[in-house]
């Protein structure tokens, strides 16, 4: 990168975003150090970008481009691939609005038809539309198997845990460490575009030795995340609804950590994930604090049960924080006694799965057992 400037301005200029006098200055400096590509940290209309790259004679992207130009390079799944496509064109689409002259030309329309043909607009329009609706059909496919991948996984009796977080927050690195899986983990943004999913053993507790869970890594959020985007990759933040705990993973050397912060909060409820969900605050990258800055939060952190101060490349802090994701889940339990007919042997299966039986007798028409659970591990049941 050449450079970077914060440019002030008193109004945003419709045709030029910038005035005259900052457009020349611009101008010489991208010129004087052979500038060709120019990234704007905001909005940049179709208009505006036009005019741009034709005054300056450089490639113009705005923040939107940037970010799914970044996505589309680290796509790996076809569902991935598929969500880049659907949120570019959604962003093409807004963009072809007098972005280039040829699109005033008309084609002529059939003998029979009156009136002016369709002009070149309405066709790419169109033909954007139709891309768009195959997409989404292709998606509505792999959604749906993703659907009957979570039904399968709510009949496990592993409970999730879902990584959220700002990008390059570290969660892949935190997500490697606790399952040892090979995730891409680069310091670089949206090094993950793709959800993966891991078994956890957890370490013994007093009520919960050895007890498993499934950890699920996610795309890391950014601040103003364009809508086009927020709808796109809707179905792969969908884990995070599914999830019976939340890590919320923060990079605390950050300068800005507490806005990143806000900035995940807000993202989390715009997709409606539910306030009675249990969040953990992982302060991520302890290695790269200062000594004293590392007393100050440990002793904050020891005020707030909720908060866990780590670093997930050294694995400091990781034992106490896998410690208390396993008591999290050792909830109080309830005895009940409990019938099952014969023609419920799927059930009566996942109640052995789950470790709840505590005594069971067969009778003429099927199992009487006795069960002692957690109201989550009874939820699971009646759903299931």
């Amino acid at each position: 990168m050449v450079g970077g400037e914060v440019v002030r301005l008193a109004r945003l200029h419709p045709g030029m975003l910038f005035g005259a006098g900052k457009l020349e200055e611009l101008k010489a400096r991208f010129k004087a150090a052979e500038v060709e590509l120019v990234l704007v940290d905001g909005a940049v209309s179709p208009v505006q970008q036009r005019n741009l790259e034709k005054e300056w004679g450089v490639k113009v992207l705005d923040r939107t481009a940037l970010i799914l130009e970044i996505f589309a390079d680290r796509a790996r799944t076809r569902e991935g691939v598929l969500q880049v496509e659907l949120a570019a064109l959604s962003y093409q689409r807004t963009r072809l609005v007098r972005a280039w002259t040829h699109l005033e030309r008309q084609r002529g329309g059939f003998g029979f038809v009156g009136g002016p043909g369709e002009t070149q607009l309405e066709a790419d329009r169109r033909a954007i539309d139709d891309q768009v609706i195959r997409l989404k059909r292709q998606l509505d496919r792999v959604v749906r198997t993703r659907e009957l991948h979570r039904a399968s996984r709510r009949k496990v009796p592993f409970p999730l845990v879902a990584l959220v977080g700002y990008t390059n927050a570290g969660k892949s690195t935190l997500f490697n460490r606790m399952t040892g899986a090979d995730v891409l983990a680069k310091d670089m943004l949206f090094a993950t575009l793709d959800p993966t999913m891991r078994g956890v053993e957890l370490p013994a507790n007093d009520g919960g030795a050895g007890r498993k869970i499934i950890a699920s890594d996610t795309v890391g959020f950014i601040s103003d995340l364009p809508t086009q985007l927020v709808a796109a990759f809707r179905a792969t933040l969908e884990e995070v609804l599914e999830a019976d705990l939340i890590l919320h993973v923060r990079d605390i050397s950050h300068p800005e950590s507490a806005e990143q912060a806000a900035d995940v909060a807000d993202i989390l409820g715009s997709l409606g994930v539910d306030a009675g969900v249990p969040v953990f605050e992982i302060w991520n990258k302890l290695d790269l604090v200062t000594p004293d800055a590392r007393v100050a939060l440990t002793v904050q952190a020891a005020q707030r049960p909720t908060v866990f101060p780590i670093s997930a490349l050294t694995g400091e802090g990781l034992e106490r924080l896998l410690t208390a994701i396993g008591r999290q889940f050792d909830e109080e339990k309830t005895e009940i006694s409990l019938f099952l007919p014969f023609n419920d042997g799927r059930r009566r299966a996942w109640l052995h799965a789950e470790d709840v039986v505590e005594a069971e007798t067969q009778t003429d028409d099927g199992w009487q057992i006795g069960i002692r659970w957690t109201a989550r591990q009874e939820g699971r049941f009646r759903d299931a």
